[in-house]
This record gives C-alpha cells, structure tokens and sequence, in this order.
C-alpha cells in the first residue's frame, strides 16, 4: 500500500485556497480534507465538522495545555489549529490535504519534518482587495486581513511550490499536478514496484 502524502495548502486570506481544495477534491480520489478547530464564529454557508470544528476559547485553549495539536496561531483575533487526532485518522484512509494560514504552515514544517508545502498566490494585491471585499467583513477586518497579507507573501521562499489563482480552472489543474506529480514519485512509488520486480526475478 502506497504511503500517504500530506498536501499543506497556505497563503493570505481571500487568495481562495478553500475553493481550490474543494475543486481539486472532486476531480481528484484519495484526498482526506483536514479539517481544523477554531474560535470564530460560524459564517451561513459552514457546515460543523465538514468546513471547521468550532469550539470556545476555553476548548481551545484546553485543547492547547494538553498538547493535541500539531500546529494553532492566532489569526485575526481567533485561534485556529490543527489537531494531532484528525491527522491520524485522515492520514490512515488516504492523503491528507489541509487548508491553514502560513503560520500554521511553518508549524508543522518545524515540528512533523514531512509533507508537501504550496503557496497559493493572489494575481495582484488590487484582485485580492477585491476577492476581500465582497465577503461582506467590517472595515477593520479588512484592512486588518490586507496588511496581514503583506506580511504573510513574505514566507512564501519557505514553500515547495507556489500556484498564482489567477484563473481558477489553471489554478485546478496546477494543484492537480502537483498532487499527482508527489504520487508517482520513486520515494511514493518504491513499496508498490516491489512486487513487480519479485515477478521477474522469479521468471528467470
């Protein structure tokens, strides 16, 4: 059985990172979502459990003191984090993808040594000022999530691989190969060729 891969999917809130996971989930089998814990309030459109699990500040910060997450940042003004539990238990049935801010990111690059990193950049920071506003967020939280953006590009060296959202069907596609691309690679594939080559030796 192929060993499984962990895709990190970070960069700036509003460059659509959950779009482009949800997409690539559906063309593409074997793709476990990671879904994280946070504080923030639950928007219309989310489902519990599915998009995130929401939980108090004092469940976070429990969560926090008995060491069950593999990676949690502040991020404006709520915590967010991924925990040890949902890794495991996505990581046993198939790749894992996660969708975390780049904070979360450099988390889990210092302390699981594993996994691919990719950084999805906005096309400008006028689209991105776009893509932002029609969340229908307060004033504060926009300037708030922009300036955070300026910092978070800086990081984006860090990362194995970058994909710029421009045009959403590209962005797909490039993901895609990104995930397939990991799949085929000798380190991935070495376990599944060996009895392969057991069938030839055994022939002569």
């Amino acid at each position: 059985m192929r060993e499984t891969s962990l895709f990190i999917i970070s960069g700036p809130s509003g460059v659509g990172k959950s779009t482009l996971v949800r997409k690539v989930r559906k063309e593409l089998n074997g793709l476990e979502f990671s879904v994280s814990h946070t504080t923030r309030s639950r928007r219309p459109n989310e489902v519990e459990g599915k998009d995130y699990y929401f939980v108090s500040h004092e469940e976070f910060e429990k969560m926090i003191k008995e060491d069950r997450f593999v990676e949690w940042a502040v991020v404006h003004g709520e915590y967010y984090g991924t925990s040890k539990r949902e890794i495991e238990k996505k990581a046993a049935l198939a790749d894992v993808i996660l969708d975390i801010d780049v904070q979360g990111a450099q988390q889990i690059k210092e302390r699981m040594k594993r996994g691919i990193f990719i950084f999805i950049f906005p096309p400008s920071f006028e689209e991105l000022k776009k893509r932002l506003s029609r969340r229908g967020e307060t004033v504060e939280s926009f300037h708030r999530r922009l300036e955070t953006a300026r910092k978070e590009l800086r990081f984006y060296a860090q990362f194995d691989y970058l994909i710029i959202n421009d045009d959403l069907k590209s962005a797909v596609t490039e993901l895609k190969a990104v995930i397939l691309a990991t799949r085929c690679s000798l380190e991935k594939q070495t376990k599944n060729i060996l009895p392969i080559l057991q069938s030839f030796m055994d022939n002569f």
